[in-house]
């Protein structure tokens, strides 16, 4: 059996990384495999021992609609190679909906197809329909990272559920680490720097809460950093950090951790960060809607709130940092729920779709 893994872009976000984690379980099993990715990017799938890289063309684009014709252009590339180097007994293991070129391919080879899918929102929504239709022609099977993305996202052919975990070196570094004594309140948020991300609010949130520091590491440049709050009022407890290889150092000093996407043009599908953060024993509040309602048990190691309800992430803001009881209770529970989501599950469970 040979894995061939298909992911679009390379960077240090959330699926790239849970790609990474399920290629070094393959290898240490002793499976064949391939991964293509695009080429010129460094991120969490370069230089992955014992997984054969190849690349293939493709670069992302502010605008919209260059960035649709260079997806059209590197899928079809994708779609080329891929024709020609595929086995009949080969998985091919899509990684997101967006390398659709490697589904085609696949199909067309007679390979089993599979789809590891990580996103509801997708705009604009004709892009979405012709995403997951092709899922709905060529997949065998999908793997879903939540309950909720299952529900949102039905499809009539077999399938998984596998939340997605922290690598066991991370946990290891996160229990080295861990400082329940806190000597500053500092309130975290990791994302992407998109309006819809929370960004904004994060910013509101700083500006009326003074007397805590607020710390935003996004995955951008310092230039895009720069140019994106070129207009804004940055107060004086607020830093913004750029793309951050390491995060333990912001998790290690971190109070809470937050996640305010807006779930009117973005629902998040599972939420590794938070994830992340509970490792650290640290309390969070997130979304009341999407795959972090599966991680975060209102007021037991979180809450859940609205992002635009800025009033009452504020009042409970206040609440943890200031109430060291109330504090200590959702951080011992927060360690005990990540203690979950290993690797092992996360190992055991591919382990067991790919050999059915």
């Amino acid at each position: 059996m040979r894995i061939i893994a298909i992911h679009l872009l390379n960077d240090y976000s959330g699926s790239p990384k849970v790609l990474m984690q399920l290629l070094k379980g393959w290898t240490k099993k002793n499976i064949e495999t391939h991964l293509y990715t695009c080429s010129g990017r460094d991120g969490f799938l370069s230089n992955i021992t014992q997984v054969k890289n190849h690349f293939y063309w493709y670069r992302f684009a502010k605008n919209p609609f260059i960035r649709l014709l260079f997806l059209m252009t590197s899928q079809f590339l994708l779609f080329v190679k891929l024709l020609f180097k595929l086995q009949k007994n080969d998985i091919v293991y899509i990684n997101t909906v967006l390398p659709f070129g490697a589904a085609i391919a696949g199909k067309l080879r007679s390979c089993k197809v599979m789809y590891h899918i990580h996103e509801t929102t997708m705009k604009p929504k004709i892009l979405k329909l012709f995403l997951f239709g092709i899922v709905k022609i060529t997949a065998s099977e999908v793997v879903y990272v939540s309950n909720f993305l299952a529900n949102q996202e039905p499809l009539k052919v077999k399938k998984n559920v596998i939340y997605n975990v922290l690598e066991s070196s991370f946990i290891k570094q996160s229990r080295l680490n861990f400082n329940p004594e806190k000597r500053s309140k500092i309130v975290l948020m990791i994302c992407s720097l998109k309006a819809y991300k929370g960004v904004n609010e994060f910013l509101k949130l700083a500006q009326v809460n003074s007397k805590f520091t607020f710390k935003l590491v996004v995955n951008a440049s310092q230039n895009e950093i720069n140019d994106y709050f070129k207009k804004e009022n940055i107060p004086s407890n607020l830093i913004i950090y750029p793309t951050q290889k390491d995060t333990h150092s912001f998790y290690k000093e971190a109070s809470v951790v937050l996640n305010l996407s807006d779930t009117n043009l973005w629902v998040e599908t599972f939420g590794l960060t938070i994830l992340e953060a509970m490792a650290y024993g640290l309390p969070t509040i997130v979304p009341p809607i999407g795959g972090v309602i599966e991680l975060v048990e209102e007021g037991k190691n979180g809450y859940l709130i609205d992002s635009k309800n800025i009033a009452l992430i504020s009042k409970k803001l206040n609440d943890l940092l200031l109430n060291s009881t109330l504090y200590s209770q959702m951080s011992e529970s927060a360690l005990a729920y990540s203690k979950f989501f290993c690797e092992d599950y996360f190992e055991n469970e591919s382990t067991r779709i790919l050999s059915n």
